[in-house]
C-alpha cells in the first residue's frame, strides 16, 4: 500500500493533466483493493448534484448517472462529509443500484479547503470485500485525488459562478427597468429559481403578520404552496423577524408549515428563504426550492440576498413612482379647480355690474309712482330678483378666491428641493438633470406651502415639456433687493428652445397655449398664486439656448 501511494504522489505531482491522474488513482484503487469497479463523482456547483467525472470498470451508461446529495450511499457521503463501508449493500436502504453484482461498497468523501467536492467510491462482487484499514488506504489516496480534482473543480466553480453572476446582473438589469409592483415579484421569483437552477422559486409579500404567496416560477408536481401563511406558523416569520436568512436541509423532515401538500419528490428537497427589506423594513421573502437535500453554500446566500436586495430597491421605486403620478394627477385636479374658479370669478365679475345698474335703474323706475300702483308690485319682484343674483355672485367670488388659509414661514430652498423630489422619477423618465442652488443667504419667505408648491411643480412640469430630448435644469434661489424691499428670488432655467417671440405677451394669459394638449392655465395660476403672495414672475431671457422665470416674494 505504500508503494501505491508513491506511486500515486508521484504522477500526481509530476502530470498537468487532471484526467490522467484521476484515470491512474482509480487503476491503483481497483488494483489494491481488488475491487470489481471505482469512480469519482465531483458535486456540480450551480445544482449540487454528483455526477461520475471517471470511473473504471463501469459501462458507459453506469457511467452517466447523476445522483443528488442524500441520495444513495454515494449523495449520503457528500451530504454528510464521513466515509461510509458497507459491507452488504442489499442491507441498507440508501444504496442505489448503478451495476449489477455489487455487494459491498466503500465511498470516501474528496474534500478541498473543507468544502467536499466529490466522493470517491469503491465497489466489490464479494460480500464484506473491504476493511476499516481499507477505507483508512482510500481516504489517503483520496487526499492525493483532491489535488487533482481540485484543478477540475475549481474550473467549474468559476464558470459556475461566473454563470450566475451575469445571471444576477440581467435580473437586476431587469428589475430596474421594471415599474409595476407585480411584475417585480414575478420577476423575483423567476430570478431566484435561475440563480441556482433550482426546482421552484417564489416570493411572498409581507402583509400585516401574514405573507401572501405574490410571485412563483417553477414546478412543484403534486406538492402546494398555502396561498398565505401566518408569520407564528412558518419559518418564514424567523427570517422577516430577524432579516436573517434560514436555510431548511431535508423540507420533509421539518416542522415547515409554508406547504398545504408536500409530497415526493419536493419532501426530500431543501429550501432557502432570505428577506427582502428596504433599509430595515422587510418587504417580503424571498425563497428558492433545490432538488435533493442541497446544502446552500455561503455564495448562494450572497447571491440570493444580492437579488433580494435589487428586488426590494425596485420594490420602493415602483412605490415611489406610483406616488409621484397619485401627486401630478392631484396637481391636475386641482390645477383644473383653481381654472374653474378663475372662469367663475370672471363671469360672476362680468354679471355684477349689469346688476349694479339694474339695481340702479328699478329705483329709479319707482320714482313717481304712487303706492297703490300695480307697477309697484312688479318693481318689487324685480328688486327682490335682482338682490337674490347679487348673493349668487357675492357667493361665487367669495368661493373662487384663495383659499389660503394661515400662511406660515417657508424656505424657498427647501421647496424647491422638495419640488424636485418629487417629480424625481418623472425628470429621470425624461433624462432631466436638475440642480438646486443657493446664495447661502436666508431664503424664508410668509407663504401657503401648498401653493408656493404649486408654483414650483407648474413651472419645472413646463420645463420638463421645453425639453424632450432632456437637458438640464437649474433653480437658483437668491436674496435679493425687490421693489417692496428685500425679497427672496428664485430663477427656474431650463435648456429648451425658448418661447417665441409673437407669444409672449400672452403666456401669462388664462386659456392661452401653444400645446395642442395644454390647458393654458399653469402660468396663469403661477402668476395669481404669486400675486396673492405679493409677488410676481417674469421671463428673464429665453432663446435658442433655454429659458429662465424668474419670481420673487417678500423676504421675511
Amino acid at each position: 500500500m505504500l508503494d501505491c501511494l508513491y506511486r500515486v504522489g508521484a504522477v500526481v505531482n509530476a502530470t498537468e493533466d487532471p484526467r490522467e491522474a484521476l484515470d491512474f488513482i482509480l487503476a491503483e484503487v481497483v488494483n489494491t483493493l481488488q475491487a470489481s469497479c471505482a469512480s469519482i463523482a465531483l458535486v456540480e456547483p450551480a445544482t449540487g448534484a454528483l455526477r461520475i467525472e471517471v470511473s473504471n470498470g463501469l459501462d458507459p451508461e453506469s457511467a452517466k448517472l447523476v445522483v443528488a446529495q442524500g441520495e444513495g450511499i454515494t449523495g449520503w457521503v457528500a451530504l454528510n462529509a464521513r466515509p461510509q463501508r458497507v459491507p452488504d449493500v442489499s442491507q441498507d436502504p440508501r444504496y442505489v443500484e448503478i451495476r449489477k453484482g455489487i455487494r459491498s461498497e466503500l465511498a470516501v468523501p474528496m474534500e478541498l479547503m473543507g468544502t467536499v467536492i466529490g466522493v470517491v467510491n469503491c465497489d466489490s462482487d464479494r460480500l464484506d470485500a473491504f476493511t476499516e484499514q481499507d477505507m483508512s488506504f482510500l481516504a489517503l489516496l483520496t487526499n492525493e485525488a483532491s489535488k487533482a480534482v481540485g484543478r477540475i473543480w475549481l474550473l467549474r466553480q468559476l464558470r459556475s459562478k461566473a454563470a450566475q453572476l451575469e445571471s444576477l446582473l440581467q435580473s437586476a438589469q431587469g428589475l430596474a427597468r421594471e415599474r409595476d409592483e407585480p411584475g417585480i415579484r414575478a420577476d423575483l421569483a423567476r430570478s431566484a429559481r435561475a440563480l441556482l437552477s433550482a426546482r421552484a422559486g417564489a416570493y411572498y409579500n409581507l402583509e400585516g403578520e401574514e405573507l401572501v404567496l405574490a410571485g412563483f416560477n417553477g414546478d412543484l408536481g403534486a406538492s402546494e404552496m398555502r396561498p398565505r401563511v401566518a408569520l407564528s406558523a412558518s419559518s418564514l416569520g424567523t427570517v422577516v423577524r430577524r432579516l436573517r436568512p434560514v436555510a431548511i436541509p431535508v423540507l420533509g423532515k421539518s416542522e415547515e408549515m409554508l406547504f398545504a401538500k408536500l409530497v415526493e419528490p419536493v419532501a426530500s428537497s431543501s429550501m432557502l428563504a432570505v428577506p427582502v427589506r428596504f433599509e430595515d423594513e422587510p418587504l417580503g421573502v424571498l425563497l428558492t426550492v433545490s432538488p435533493g437535500a442541497h446544502r446552500f453554500s455561503d455564495d448562494d446566500r450572497h447571491l440570493v440576498s444580492a437579488l433580494s436586495s435589487f428586488g426590494a430597491s425596485a420594490l420602493q421605486n415602483a412605490r415611489l413612482y406610483s406616488k409621484v403620478f397619485t401627486v401630478e394627477a392631484g396637481l391636475r385636479r386641482s390645477e383644473r379647480l383653481t381654472a374653474l374658479g378663475l372662469l367663475s370669478a370672471e363671469v360672476a365679475h362680468e354679471i355684477r355690474n349689469p346688476l349694479t345698474v339694474m339695481k340702479l335703474l328699478s329705483d329709479t323706475l319707482g320714482q313717481g309712482l304712487s303706492p297703490d300702483d300695480p307697477r309697484q308690485e312688479d318693481l318689487g319682484v324685480m328688486r327682490e330678483k335682482i338682490a337674490h343674483m347679487e348673493g349668487v355672485v357675492s357667493r361665487v367670488l367669495g368661493l373662487s378666491r384663495s383659499q389660503s388659509g394661515a400662511f406660515t414661514t417657508i424656505d424657498l430652498r427647501e421647496a424647491a428641493e422638495h419640488a424636485a423630489m418629487l417629480l424625481r422619477l418623472k425628470l429621470e423618465q425624461g433624462r432631466v438633470r436638475v440642480t438646486v442652488t443657493g446664495d447661502g443667504l436666508s431664503a424664508k419667505v410668509e407663504g401657503n406651502p401648498g401653493q408656493i408648491q404649486q408654483v414650483f411643480l407648474n413651472l419645472m412640469l413646463n420645463a420638463l415639456q421645453a425639453m424632450p430630448d432632456g437637458g438640464r435644469l437649474d433653480l437658483r434661489v437668491a436674496r435679493e433687493e425687490g421693489p417692496q424691499g428685500p425679497a427672496v428670488s428664485v430663477r427656474v432655467a431650463d435648456a429648451g428652445t425658448g418661447i417665441p417671440a409673437e407669444i409672449m405677451p400672452k403666456i401669462f394669459e388664462s386659456f392661452f397655449t401653444s400645446r395642442e394638449d395644454g390647458t393654458g392655465l399653469g402660468l396663469a395660476i403661477v402668476k395669481r398664486i404669486l400675486r396673492d403672495h405679493r409677488g410676481d414672475i417674469s421671463v428673464e431671457s429665453t432663446g435658442p439656448g433655454g429659458t429662465t422665470f424668474r419670481f420673487w416674494i417678500p423676504a421675511v
